[in-house]
């Protein structure tokens, strides 16, 4: 059964344009061409990339954050109360007045106390600071070094500079082994993220960073496998070329490095829009969906490979969204109050009774019992607006 399923499955047509097979694929004559067995090799060393991750974050991230200055908030553990517990785990963790009446009637407390309780056991569940400060430096690590390596590969060839010359001869277009090393690579790391995503700080947009990951992961099997290469490594480099500015500005805005981190943003903001939302559609979608079929018929990779870019098009429109809305607060008031994808942390309070109203200053800064004065919560551009993962393949 496996064996005539494996064999429906690598039917030449689902895979090749028409009059081509997996025969005229196979290694001869010093000419190495691509294989779908090759990718195998991405599991172990997606692996290999979580270990590596482990000890950047412990030995590296985390030093660095301290050396920095970067202190997590204190967070002290709320005092354990059955039937609030219950509720915020199973009925929700922001509870309507009248249920929080309720439970302060059930529980023997006023309705303050009971606000505070909720206030604390949200905080208790976000990630520390430390946390996402780790998590932003090795992802910047990474697509800082796969974007300079992208550029290293692809200089030299001409379809980075033609992309109508990514159909030339195909599908018979030979391997190289360096563009073979910077894609496995590519796909192990979304691997490790698709294995780690459970663990990671999650943001609001998280269904649509799993969606993501996935489309990634497909789209760079299925362009590998149908010796797509060419285009696919373009879509790859398009995407690197703002993933290690969105990190960077996550960095900075942890590290309140302000002018720094609106900037930034602001260059982020220019780079992601430009290959997103314009080269994306005007160059490689254009080409995958006209120009790859000039001299060919269409065929099922045709279809399947559009669709998935479409999808990954849908995304950059949503993610962009995302941006602008945080572009237009930064201009009507000069500063973000928040990352509209992550949640911010509620005021608490040592008492048992609701945490008073902090205070502001003139630029609207908060001002925090004990603190220094500062320009107050800046850019939170801490997100994959993108990968994460505005990332993709």
């Amino acid at each position: 059964m496996w064996s005539s399923l494996n064999e429906w499955l690598w039917q030449d047509r689902f895979w090749l344009p028409a009059n081509n097979s997996w025969a005229d694929l196979e290694d001869r004559d010093g000419l190495v061409y691509p294989h779908p067995r090759d990718m195998l090799m991405a599991l172990p060393l997606a692996l290999v990339l979580l270990a590596v991750r482990f000890t950047f974050e412990r030995f590296v991230g985390l030093p660095l954050s301290r050396w920095l200055g970067l202190r997590s908030q204190t967070r002290r553990l709320v005092k354990p109360i059955a039937a609030l517990e219950k509720h915020f785990l199973t009925e929700g963790q922001r509870p309507t007045e009248p249920q929080m009446t309720l439970l302060a009637t059930q529980c023997g407390l006023t309705l303050r106390q009971t606000q505070h309780w909720f206030r604390r056991r949200r905080n208790q569940d976000r990630p520390c600071l430390s946390k996402k400060f780790c998590e932003a430096s090795w992802r910047f690590v990474f697509y800082l070094c796969s974007f300079i390596g992208g550029l290293l590969v692809l200089y030299r060839e001409s379809w980075l500079w033609t992309p109508v010359m990514c159909w030339d001869n195909y599908p018979k277009q030979t391997l190289k082994l360096a563009l073979y090393h910077w894609y496995l690579m590519e796909l192990s790391f979304y691997i490790s993220l698709l294995i780690t995503l459970p663990f990671d700080i999650k943001r609001k947009d998280f269904k649509e960073q799993v969606v993501h990951h996935f489309i990634t992961i497909t789209l760079i099997v299925f362009s590998y496998s149908a010796n797509l290469l060419r285009i696919g490594s373009l879509v790859l480099l398009l995407h690197d070329s703002s993933d290690f500015l969105l990190e960077a500005c996550k960095l900075f805005n942890y590290t309140h490095w302000r002018r720094t981190c609106d900037t930034l943003f602001i260059i982020f903001s220019l780079v992601f829009f430009y290959t997103r939302l314009v080269l994306f559609p005007t160059e490689i979608i254009y080409t995958t969906y006209y120009e790859s079929i000039a001299n060919l018929e269409p065929f099922f990779s045709y279809y399947f490979f559009n669709t998935l870019l479409m999808l990954l098009q849908l995304l950059h429109v949503f993610w962009s969204c995302l941006i602008l809305r945080m572009i237009y607060s930064f201009m009507k008031k000069g500063q973000m109050e928040k990352d509209v994808r992550s949640d911010v942390e509620e005021s608490d309070s040592s008492d048992g009774e609701a945490a008073p109203e902090v205070p502001r200053l003139k630029n609207g800064a908060a001002h925090q019992p004990g603190a220094a004065p500062t320009d107050g919560p800046r850019i939170r551009a801490a997100g994959r607006v993108a990968n994460g993962h505005t990332r993709a393949t």
